[in-house]
């Protein structure tokens, strides 16, 4: 490997700004916007994407979705749509034409427009771990989420590169007031980071402090913030059958800016959901509909994407279980509904394990690849997430973090490249029967690239392992873990616009910041 392919392999190994020589923890692959050149997994033939299509028409035409929220109840009256109080009822020829304004795919362009994302199409990005309350590592533990956890996770966060966008917070810091906590965090994180951010939609005030902070740390005039989409919110569904007041609330508000909004209905089978898979997507599929057709009438042709949190629980405790093949499937047939709807896709990378133990990976994984098979745009909870969304835990995101780069090395061409180089016939002539590779040419200008090379797993046999410490997969990971913190350092700012964010800040903690119920 050239000098320069090696400074490009290592970039981002230091908070994805600079690397020095010898201090990286970890020898990361690149930042990149992964494309998945697969064909998605289909589960469904074509009358079962049909039957699934009408039976969501048919919960929105003959049973509503309740809007808990007198502003888009008021809208969608306006629209034509049948209204009972909060219950609202919408055909089919209205869905079907609000869908189609909406777009494909589209772009969010963070303060550094160099990790500006492509969400749609074949594109696929990762979302750390976002809102468990509690953390949990080698050290400490299994606490309540503070801020100063909060900050190490959005450290890890803009470390590395297969993280592409510093979602919800990865712990809540509950250390601090809940009046002002979003203005804290959000500093923190457009300081920290320089990737894409998300704002909760948990009120006016917490909505529009963010929208207005993204703007200031961008430099961004209001016409420009408004031009294209500069961050995002995910909103969930209170299944079965209900949209709350703030969610919604927010999700209008970055609609009329044209800012996305990922609707993620959470649909747990054989409790707030149909125990059949179909059942439970339809479900899923009818709730999300129902937010995307009101935001596509407020502001026709704002981004928008489909998500799914559609799993099951375990029926003999009640618990959420994630990674399943039930859950599995669900993400595969939500796919294919996104397809047919033409929506980007939002999935999870999720699991019910309470430590980064064996069931957390395989669990993790399978939710992953699921992400992978359904042709996922966006995965949330990609990297850090345990006991069913209850925990953080550093190991697990630098564990996760290894499989998201076997994914992105997965993707690479090079893993199924068929040249005349790749097939390689003069090495196979040179080396002929019973020979070897490692010494031929062939092998000898590629070896250096030629796979996968682990920043966590560790690939020498028992006895190499044992004689140098014995040392388990999450106790290398949380080594890895300290060194990062040790080395971190933050990613460029322009000294104006940090100025511009703590002024706002502070003003807006003088005035109280956002409304609680205590």
């Amino acid at each position: 490997m050239t000098e320069e392919a090696g400074r490009r392999r290592r970039a981002g190994g230091r908070a994805g700004n600079k690397v020095r020589a010898g201090t990286a923890a970890v020898d990361q692959m690149p930042w990149r916007v992964p494309i998945n050149p697969d064909r998605p997994v289909e589960p469904l033939d074509a009358d079962g994407v049909q039957a699934i299509h009408r039976s969501a028409m048919r919960i929105l035409s003959e049973i509503g979705i309740e809007f808990l929220n007198p502003d888009a109840v008021a809208i969608l009256q306006k629209a034509g749509c049948v209204v009972n109080g909060e219950n609202v009822r919408m055909d089919e020829d209205f869905v079907m034409e609000m869908l189609g304004h909406a777009p494909e795919t589209f772009t969010i362009t963070p303060r550094n427009p160099d990790r500006e994302l492509i969400i749609g199409g074949k594109h696929m990005v990762f979302v750390n771990v976002s809102s468990p309350p509690n953390a949990w590592d080698m050290e400490r533990g299994k606490r309540s989420g503070d801020f100063e956890t909060f900050k190490e996770f959005m450290k890890l966060t803009q470390y590395f590169n297969c993280i592409h966008i510093a979602g919800g917070y990865p712990v809540e810091p509950i250390d601090i007031h809940p009046a002002v906590r979003h203005l804290d965090c959000l500093y923190e994180k457009l300081t920290i980071t320089d990737k894409v951010v998300h704002a909760y939609s948990l009120g006016a005030e917490r909505v529009e402090d963010v929208m207005e902070m993204t703007r200031l740390a961008g430099g961004l005039s209001q016409a420009e913030f408004d031009a294209k989409p500069r961050m995002y919110t995910n909103i969930n569904s209170v299944s079965p059958l209900k949209h709350d007041y703030p969610m919604l609330d927010g999700a209008m508000r970055l609609a009329k800016r044209g800012q996305p909004v990922v609707v993620t209905p959470f649909t747990l089978a054989g409790a707030m959901a149909p125990v059949t898979m179909a059942g439970a997507v339809a479900l899923s599929i009818a709730e999300a509909l129902a937010a995307i057709a009101l935001l596509q009438y407020i502001n026709p042709g704002c981004p928008v994407a489909i998500g799914t949190f559609t799993s099951n629980v375990d029926m003999k405790s009640g618990a959420p279980a994630f990674g399943t093949p039930e859950y599995m499937r669900a993400t595969q047939m939500t796919g294919q509904m996104a397809r047919f709807y033409k929506l980007p896709l939002r999935s999870s990378g999720v699991c019910a394990a309470n430590v980064p133990d064996g069931q957390a990976m395989w669990e993790t994984s399978n939710s992953l690849w699921a992400a992978v098979q359904s042709g996922t745009n966006m995965v949330y909870h990609a990297a850090g997430w345990l006991e069913g969304g209850l925990i953080a835990s550093p190991e697990k995101f630098i564990m996760d973090c290894e499989v998201l780069q076997m994914i992105q090395r997965y993707f690479e061409e090079a893993t199924f490249a068929t040249t005349d180089d790749d097939l390689a016939f003069e090495a196979i002539k040179e080396v002929g029967a019973g020979g070897h590779y490692f010494g031929c040419q062939h092998t000898q200008d590629r070896y250096q690239n030629a796979f996968y090379a682990p920043m966590v797993s560790d690939w020498r046999n028992y006895e190499a392992w044992e004689q140098d410490g014995a040392v388990w997969t999450h106790e290398r990971a949380h080594g890895i873990f300290k060194q990062i913190m040790a080395e971190f350092e933050p990613p460029e700012m322009n000294g104006d616009h940090r100025e511009d964010l703590a002024r706002f800040v502070a003003k807006r903690k003088q005035e109280g910041g956002a409304p609680t119920d205590f």
